[in-house]
């Protein structure tokens, strides 16, 4: 029997971070889910822990899981996902939105709402650090730094963001790391940054990675070398514009091996999200493992 619109809309579930992005859009959006409770399903989190349990109750109720929140949401979700024949999509309420920019996702629920009725989806690799699950960026240097700093930040938004970046950034100290991939070493230098790509972007339309692609089989990496702090403006203006692999203090390393990273820098961040990595980091890839919601803007997401 074929399916109503309703019930069709209601295989997909959303699954709401009251806490992320700025309180009065998160309050503004919360409050259209509950007004179109008769054409969806959604519920609220309070912390990563309960949004794993959620999924795990609703597994088998829902074809489609919506991560309404920032990248951390969209991260915690995802891990429950891969490997699965479920599918992620994304209402962008945070800071970065790095992944949902990247999959042409917005926040507007009607839109939104007619992609699930679609159903269509794209299947995209992930990449795993020690294990644990990268779907957009990860790495080492300043954007680690700011994220670590934002984490206890009471005030969240772009702005705050872009004052904790500039502040971190004077402050800013070279580290020291050694990369071997395939079991060959490949780099051992000093560093301002090294970012571990799944897809081009931080968030914001900041683009790391311009040329990495989420299904394209391949790991990307990028290092940028130690450069005069006057140089600062030049470089935000090459990463807004994808060009910031055209510098000569910038190197882009592809690969479908395994790399190993060694540091004395402990600061890390996955998807956003500030944690303490110790010893080596092991980064491998996970081919085709995720399912994630098709829209318009996905062929920005198409192998190259």
């Amino acid at each position: 029997m074929k399916r109503t619109t309703h019930e069709h809309i209601h295989k997909a579930l959303f699954v709401l971070n009251p806490t992320s992005g700025v309180p009065p859009v998160n309050f503004i959006v919360s409050k259209e889910l509950e007004i179109r409770k008769n054409q969806l399903s959604f519920c609220k989190t309070l912390n990563k822990e309960d949004t794993s349990c959620l999924i795990k109750q609703n597994f088998n109720k829902y074809d489609v899981f919506i991560a309404a929140g920032g990248d951390g949401t969209v991260h915690t979700v995802a891990s429950e996902l891969v490997g699965t024949n479920k599918i992620l999509g994304v209402l962008p309420l945070g800071s970065g939105n790095g992944f949902a920019k990247e999959f042409g996702f917005k926040m507007n629920v009607r839109s939104l709402l007619s992609d699930i009725k679609r159903a269509e989806s794209i299947d995209i690799d992930v990449i795993e650090i020690n294990e644990k699950l990268c779907l957009n960026v990860a790495g080492i240097g300043l954007d680690s730094f700011v994220a670590h700093s934002f984490n206890n930040l009471k005030l969240r938004g772009f702005l705050p963001y872009v004052w904790l970046t500039f502040k971190t950034f004077l402050r800013l100290r070279p580290f020291h790391v050694t990369i071997k991939c395939g079991g060959e070493e490949i780099v051992s230098e000093k560093l301002f940054v090294l970012t571990v790509a799944n897809t081009r972007q931080f968030g914001n339309y900041a683009f790391i990675a311009p040329e990495a692609r989420p299904n394209d089989g391949l790991i990307d990496i990028v290092l940028i070398k130690p450069f005069p702090k006057i140089l600062g403006s030049l470089f935000i203006l090459r990463l807004f514009t994808k060009r910031i692999n055209k510098s000569k203090y910038v190197r882009h390393l592809q690969t479908d091996k395994e790399i190993v990273i060694e540091t004395s820098e402990t600061r890390f961040h996955i998807d956003g999200e500030p944690l303490e990595i110790s010893g080596k980091v092991v980064i491998g890839l996970k081919k085709e493992v995720l399912k994630v919601l098709k829209t318009a803007g996905n062929k920005n997401c198409s192998r190259a």
